[in-house]
């Protein structure tokens, strides 16, 4: 399904199937919608939708403005109001779990209740604005964009890390729908390095932490290993939220609902069920 949002984006809408209350699920940085698929398969009991976000997956990128996280709550709020979604239930991994808060900070009342992974939302003594120049966005300007097949990027991937920690369910689903196809048969990521650059550029000029007293609905801030970043921001979120609480897998790492989507989403349900 193809949503319009600002900038004269085109998004696409995944359609995971279930019944029950409507769940959303918004991807990390550089990822896509159904990347999400082996954990939304254990969400029995929720009808479930997934997005790709702006210049992710089969969505396009916004002409003529660069990559900021604003713009991905306005693609969150598009796809709840195209689908009609009346408080829906969400979920949300790194930047999406930003971009959740960012889109109930601007409408209060969107969401029934958020559970979000590591968001990145930094305490204004620790963001640094517009960081085009940071290690992140260095790294994603070096990544490999072609392979000669998706098995070559899978093998690729699965033999170092961060990839190489991911549920192999996880990691196939990334490659096989993260990679288009060209007529010689190679394959090339959707997501543009240069474009995954500008998203971590703009991954501290958000405001979401001096507006997360906004945030009325319950807000389940799931966190790995909390010696790491965004990790160590975790606590003070929950603390900053009306009705923020925290959810602790120190097993797991950054990659968490991707590294184990079934423990991941037991947690998303045991959470979900108190609200």
């Amino acid at each position: 399904m193809r949503v319009d949002s600002t900038d004269g984006v085109e998004l696409e809408v995944h359609d995971l199937g279930g019944d029950g209350p409507p769940l959303l699920l918004v991807h990390a940085t550089g990822f896509h919608g159904l990347v999400w698929e082996p954990l939304a398969s254990h969400l029995t009991g929720f009808r479930r939708w997934s997005i790709d976000m702006r210049a992710h997956g089969d969505s396009t990128t916004p002409l003529g403005r660069p990559l900021e996280w604003d713009g991905f709550a306005d693609d969150v709020l598009a796809v709840v109001d195209a689908l009609g979604l009346d408080r829906p239930f969400a979920v949300g991994h790194s930047k999406g779990g930003a971009a959740l808060l960012l889109a109930e900070q601007r409408r209060p009342g969107t969401f029934r209740s958020l559970y979000c992974w590591e968001p990145v939302v930094m305490p204004p003594e620790i963001a640094l604005g517009h960081q085009p120049d940071n290690p992140l966005s260095n790294g994603a300007r070096r990544r490999r964009p072609t392979f000669a097949s998706h098995d070559e990027a899978f093998e690729n991937y699965a033999a170092k890390p961060p990839f190489s920690g991911l549920d192999p369910a996880a990691l196939r689903a990334y490659v096989d729908h993260g990679f288009a196809t060209a007529e010689d048969g190679t394959v090339t990521l959707k997501c543009r390095p240069e474009d995954e650059a500008d998203v971590y550029a703009h991954g501290s000029a958000h405001q979401a932490f001096q507006f997360l007293d906004l945030v009325r609905c319950p807000v389940t801030i799931a966190l790995g290993a909390e010696d790491t970043v965004p990790a160590i921001f975790g606590r003070p979120i929950a603390d900053a939220l009306p009705a923020g609480r925290i959810e602790s897998h120190p097993e797991l790492g950054h990659f968490g609902p991707l590294e184990n989507p079934g423990i991941v989403a037991a947690s998303i349900l045991a959470a979900f069920a108190t609200d």
